[in-house]
């Protein structure tokens, strides 16, 4: 299965992923520059010592300290390395890396100081290295350091058959230097300084691919270009795409019919001037063509060029044609970001049904690799909620949706202050199927929500996230609610958004939600009760109480909230005001009650008359008067959860006040006759049966 599906991830992978995670554990500092060194280890698999630098490099604990495990050659022997976007600097890069037998080295993108002049140095260094490395990519990398000599001998690498220098300031004199490799088969110099490509001609004998798209400074007539590329007559692989999709470019190439005759892999993305018709010819003149990319020609929309069959095709008018411009584009953010916008217009048009591959693609290859471009994000969440929208997302195995819900999460993070990319992401969570059953950090996507909460106004967004929040709080564990209680933000701002719906009197999802937020935040959490005392949460509820005398629905989390405030001894006494107490008890029994507000009436009630209860202070005919109506006459079924049995146990103390003890028996029947087997089986595993069958005993 792919990365997409539910089956279990290899053990390899999941081995070094533990040893990824330990490092810290399993590493001693060696040397004066800190870096670490395995305390011991066996001699490694090559295969298995490049998955584990590799994914090193994947999780961000690559840096110069880390890589130093890799200094001891005898343990771990490198190949194939990929550490593209790390933070590294050229020492630690020629100390750890430079002595390895390398093959490929991909290092695209590096942060740090660190130079292609640095790198070709630290290769140089060491004869092995110099002799085996045959694909190297340097991506975006500046080309001179301030202690170079401002000459780069790629031609020293004589085994190079793939070079990558696509962003750098590449110019005309580099380039010759590189054209003299003997084995040079495929060349990416996008977006370089290089204003001629005569150089080329050099390599036309074994030059297989050449990607140069994006040579905004190339000096050379049209004729002149088409006449170096026609002589390149080994040639399978050739992008010239155009990402200045602003401009009206031709390419005549499509109209030579004699040139590149084995070419496989033709780019003309961004070009215009471009038929079908013409296509057609080109590629029936070449019957090893494997693919086109057209995204942005305006052309693509006849069957012979959908994607579908042995022709793969980048363009914009069916899924298929998207998905291939999602992988290929993934490092080109204008022709991702174009890509992107054609799938959401695709996708909002035509019931395309679960697509876990374009899901993938989406999250990985726009989201991940352009975390910080709001363009790219403010499409691709939109795509996401396309994608997984009601049943869709029952399509989806679990292990993506985690995937895509982190992603979500992290550009919440990123871009705090873009309102529709936070409208978007919050569109997406908004789903029970993904809040109830899918894998992710939930106690991180409840603090990026409420950090959302905080800087908007906006009431759809606000509706949105209380319901998320909701949702996600009563999954957390007791010890993550403790934590998010104790956060005088969360609370604070879901008592304003309360007090904001009740001030007009409404009686909406977002009232509702908040209400169902703050009592699961206080649920077993004496620190969230706290909280919600010092925020004057008391004085909101007990309004709440009367404005709310018609509904039962808020009536029922009121009075769920403060029976949580009741179970923490040390609060009981900030609940003793008469008023409240007598509204109280009126809900405690009648024939308008529901049994879900009387149960929790009941609750407050019996916890500040319990034994362990505050010196009572007030009317004693009132204390009176609550012990005699605890004794509960309803045995009706309503919705009710709870984490355990433990806040009942005290009240079944024999020296508890029966009508107290007769509440909390109640509880435990009705909290058992709703939820069936898992809380008989809670039951039995803790010492509450014993100790219900004792009171049982003692009162009959």
């Amino acid at each position: 299965m792919g990365e997409e599906g539910d089956a279990p991830p290899a053990l390899s992978r999941l081995c070094v992923e533990c040893v990824c995670g330990n490092l810290p554990v399993l590493c001693r500092v060696c040397g004066e520059d800190g870096s670490l060194r395995f305390c011991w280890c066996p001699v490694l698999p090559q295969e298995l010592s490049d998955l584990l630098i590799n994914t090193m490099a994947q999780q961000g604990v690559l840096d110069d300290r880390t890589v130093g495990v890799f200094r001891s050659t005898e343990c771990l022997r490198l190949k194939r390395v990929c550490i593209r976007s790390c933070r590294l600097s050229a020492h630690s890069f020629s100390q750890a890396l430079c002595s390895h037998r390398l093959q490929e080295l991909n290092m695209s993108r590096l942060q740090g100081d660190i130079t292609v002049s640095d790198v070709l140095q630290g290769i140089l260094s060491n004869q092995h290295c110099r002799q085996s490395l045959q694909r190297l990519a340097l991506t975006g990398l500046d080309l001179l350091s301030s202690s170079s000599d401002g000459r780069l001998r790629f031609s020293s690498l004589r085994a190079l058959r793939t070079l990558g220098l696509a962003w750098t300031r590449l110019d005309d004199a580099m380039l010759e230097d590189i054209c003299s490799l003997p084995l040079l088969d495929s060349l990416d110099i996008s977006g370089t300084a290089v204003t001629d490509l005569t150089p080329l001609l050099n390599l036309q004998s074994h030059l297989r691919s050449l990607t140069a798209h994006g040579l905004h400074h190339l000096d050379m007539s049209t004729t002149s270009l088409l006449s170096i590329l026609s002589k390149l007559d080994q040639l399978r692989h050739l992008d010239i795409s155009n990402d200045r999709l602003d401009t009206d470019s031709e390419c005549p190439l499509l109209e030579r019919l004699e040139v590149l005759p084995v070419l496989e892999s033709l780019d003309v993305s961004g070009w215009s001037g471009i038929s079908d018709g013409v296509l057609e010819v080109f590629v029936e003149a070449r019957r090893g063509m494997r693919f086109l990319g057209l995204l942005a020609t305006g052309v693509g929309a006849s069957d012979f060029l959908s994607g579908e069959g042995n022709l793969k095709v980048t363009g914009e008018y069916n899924i298929t044609q998207c998905n291939e411009a999602l992988r290929r584009y993934r490092e080109r953010e204008v022709l991702l970001q174009r890509a992107l916008l054609h799938l959401h217009n695709l996708t909002n048009q035509q019931d395309i049904g679960p697509q876990p591959h374009t899901l993938q693609l989406v999250c990985a290859g726009g989201m991940q690799t352009h975390s910080e471009s709001a363009g790219v994000q403010l499409v691709a969440t939109a795509c996401v909620f396309n994608l997984t929208n009601l049943e869709l997302a029952m399509g989806v195995p679990n292990r993506l949706l985690g995937n895509v819900v982190q992603q979500l999460i992290s550009t919440m993070r990123s871009f705090p202050n873009h309102q529709q990319i936070q409208k978007n992401c919050l569109l997406c969570l908004c789903s029970d199927h993904i809040l109830q059953t899918v894998p992710f950090n939930r106690y991180e996507a409840v603090k990026q929500v409420m950090s959302c909460l905080s800087l908007y106004e906006d009431q759809t967004l606000q509706r949105m996230s209380v319901a998320v929040v909701s949702l996600l709080v009563s999954k957390l564990s007791v010890e993550e609610v403790g934590q998010l209680g104790a956060e005088e933000f969360i609370i604070k701002q879901l008592l304003s958004i309360v007090q904001q719906r009740a001030s007009v009197g409404a009686v909406d999802p977002t009232l509702k939600f908040a209400l169902s937020a703050l009592w699961n935040l206080t649920d077993q959490t004496p620190s969230g009760c706290s909280m919600f005392l010092h925020n004057h949460g008391l004085e909101l509820y007990s309004e709440l109480l009367e404005t709310y005398y018609f509904d039962s629905s808020i009536q029922q989390k009121v009075l769920g909230l403060l029976n949580n405030v009741a179970e923490v001894e040390e609060l009981r006494e900030q609940l003793m005001e008469e008023d409240l107490l007598e509204y109280i008890l009126a809900l405690l029994q009648g024939p308008q009650v529901e049994v879900g507000v009387s149960y929790f009436a009941g609750g407050v009630l019996a916890h500040l008359t319990s034994r362990t209860g505050p010196e009572w202070t007030l009317d004693p005919q009132l204390h009176h008067t609550i012990l005699n109506r605890l004794v509960p006459t309803d045995n009706f079924i309503f919705s009710l959860f709870f984490r355990s049995f433990q806040p009942f146990y005290p009240l079944l103390d024999h020296s508890q006040p029966s009508g107290v003890q007769l509440w909390a028996l109640w509880g435990i029947q009705l909290v058992i006759r709703q939820n069936g087997e898992r809380e008989r089986q809670t039951e039995r595993q803790t010492e509450g049966r014993e100790r219900q069958r004792e009171r049982q005993r003692e009162r009959y």
